[in-house]
């Protein structure tokens, strides 16, 4: 199930103002261009940034996401993207000539269970055509991310158009590697009406082999490890191919 941040629509609305520029999604767009991808797959899409992007550079683009508020918001973005509710187990049996599949910031840590993530790559798996590829990033466990978060707990403000101003705030709930718990809080102020919006999330961190053994698992081969450039030694940037 995922979070309220995903699919509560008040949080949803308001997703890409606290989301930044994502000048991390400069990575995979040059992935794309670099592997010639025709056809993308974005898996865990939410609001549709990155389907958005290459939509116009022209790509025949697939998104899914089983959050139905961020879909929404998504597809008031453009009509040019597929747009799918649902998840990598649940793309339709014809899906399966993509070049190239995505999973951008923290989509392939939310997957807990092993099994969960065994589907989920090999619903990727079917997706793809012989020799496409899978590129998705993960946070290095060895650098403690949940650390920084805990020094920077908010509160962050934003003047959402139509909204009014909203506070976000971070806490750290719980660190039990490899899994680590966090609640955003999100306070309205105005426009709908002042509420307070609470969302927990879970994620879990694997170390490399893990990834690795995992993707050799349910059949594909790991061709690159890349570091983010725009979060050096942070995190590991997969790129795996059918």
């Amino acid at each position: 199930m995922p979070d309220a941040i995903f699919t509560h629509p008040r949080l949803a609305a308001i997703y890409d103002t606290f989301d930044g520029d994502r000048s991390d999604l400069d990575l995979y767009l040059g992935i794309v261009e670099e592997f010639r991808a025709v056809h993308v797959l974005d898996v865990g899409c939410g609001t549709g940034t990155l389907p958005l992007l290459l939509a116009a550079r022209g790509k025949r683009v697939t998104a899914v996401d089983p959050a139905e508020a961020s879909l929404d918001v998504a597809r008031t973005k453009t009509d040019e993207v597929t747009w799918i509710l649902g998840d990598a187990t649940t793309l339709p049996p014809a899906m399966d000539s993509a070049d190239l599949a995505t999973m951008t910031g923290n989509v392939a840590q939310v997957f807990l269970d092993d099994r969960d993530w065994a589907a989920t790559l090999r619903g990727i798996h079917k997706a793809l055509k012989p020799g496409g590829l899978l590129v998705f990033e993960t946070r290095r466990p060895e650098r403690r991310a949940w650390e920084d978060w805990a020094r920077d707990p908010g509160p962050h403000r934003r003047d959402v158009p139509g909204v009014g101003v909203v506070e976000q705030r971070r806490e750290v709930t719980d660190v039990r590697p490899p899994f680590v718990s966090f609640r955003y809080t999100y306070t309205f102020q105005g426009g709908e009406g002042a509420a307070t919006v609470h969302s927990d999330s879970t994620l879990r961190f694997r170390d490399r082999q893990e990834i690795m053994t995992s993707l050799e698992d349910n059949g594909f081969t790991t061709l690159d490890v890349r570091d983010a450039p725009d979060r050096p030694g942070l995190e590991y940037v997969f790129i795996a191919a059918r």
